[in-house]
């Protein structure tokens, strides 16, 4: 969704002259979160908690992929320490080009391994070759051709590119099932003793239709966020976590 939406000025202004009228996150996800209280209770003592959607679109989207690849499967304070040591070599937002200009080794020594860095080398080439057009992309394009365009680039998962789809794009309806955040939450919400397995999320959380994307987001800041309303969102991104078994509490 747009940051801003545009209407036609009043009467009395130049002719096509427009005006622009700013649109809170806050007010852009209103009636997702109305829907989530009232369909589901224990989202909404999480909702009165963490307050609003403060979910807003990222503009820099390559950046949003780099960030992601080099959080895959680590904790947010190490993936916020070689991020900020690839900004300081590589400048931000972060360019394909210059990436590719440092090269493999100069990025392994930022703190990637060998394995992230080439993914990062391949995001770059890609975006740069105009193999994956991240700036073109835009309404007409559904989620799952969003997303077979980018796990076509290797180093790209679905993880990786639902996270895309929520945080850079805000689509409303992605429900990342492979998500340690969202399985855990969906756990605590039904009551199960381990965690439920991606393929049985999408019947726990059918009933969060068409706004998986805004639970979701909710289940993140849970975590985050102590017993009482703030008012400032951590925008890290969880990192992707191993299957586990899952079964119901008993009695």
């Amino acid at each position: 969704m747009d940051q801003s939406s545009r209407r036609r000025s009043p009467r009395g202004r130049a002719a096509g002259s427009v005006s622009v009228v700013e649109v809170t996150p806050a007010k852009r996800w209103a009636a997702a979160v109305r829907h989530l209280r009232r369909v589901d209770p224990h989202l909404r003592a999480i909702i009165d908690r963490v307050g609003p959607c403060r979910l807003e679109p990222k503009l820099d989207r390559f950046g949003t992929l780099v960030r992601a690849i080099i959080g895959q499967q680590i904790s947010s304070k190490a993936a916020a320490s070689i991020h900020t040591r690839l900004v300081e070599i590589g400048g931000e937002p972060h360019r394909p080009e210059r990436l590719i200009e440092l090269g493999e080794d100069v990025l392994r020594g930022v703190g990637l391994s060998g394995v992230k860095a080439r993914y990062v080398l391949n995001l770059a080439e890609a975006v740069a070759s105009g193999a994956v057009p991240l700036d073109e992309i835009d309404d007409s394009w559904e989620d799952a051709r969003i997303t077979e365009a980018l796990v076509s680039i290797k180093g790209i998962g679905v993880w990786t590119a639902e996270m895309f789809l929520i945080f850079a794009l805000n689509r409303p309806d992605v429900l990342p099932v492979g998500d340690l955040g969202v399985r855990a939450g969906i756990r605590d919400r039904h009551g199960l003793v381990e965690l439920p397995r991606p393929s049985e999320c999408h019947a726990l959380a059918e009933h969060w239709r068409p706004y998986r994307s805004i639970a979701s987001w909710y289940l993140w800041r849970s975590g985050d966020t102590p017993q009482t309303p703030v008012s400032k969102a951590v925008e890290m991104l969880p990192k992707e976590p191993p299957a586990t078994p899952w079964r119901k509490r008993s009695g």
